[in-house]
């Protein structure tokens, strides 16, 4: 068997950038939108990527698409179990 490198989804071309936001972030955002947290999109703790960033139940998530139309798409997700 040949010998692998690691892999890292977030440094593939196709995954979007995922940032942890922190707390202070995360309370702009929500009152910007005029929602709560929970109504945010959710990403499971288990996604590959939620686990190679180390993200935990509870944090949010910001996801940087690049967009054709936008030239920026930028997404909130709530990470849970």
């Amino acid at each position: 068997m040949k010998n692998m490198k690691e892999f890292s989804l977030i440094s593939h071309d196709m995954v979007p950038q995922h940032i942890i936001l922190p707390d202070n972030e995360v309370t702009k955002v929500l009152k910007e939108y005029d929602v709560d947290k929970e109504q945010l999109p959710k990403i499971k703790i288990t996604d590959p990527v939620s686990m190679e960033i180390g993200a935990e139940v509870g944090d949010v998530v910001k996801v940087i698409r690049e967009s054709p139309t936008a030239g920026e798409a930028v997404i909130y997700r709530l990470v849970i179990e």
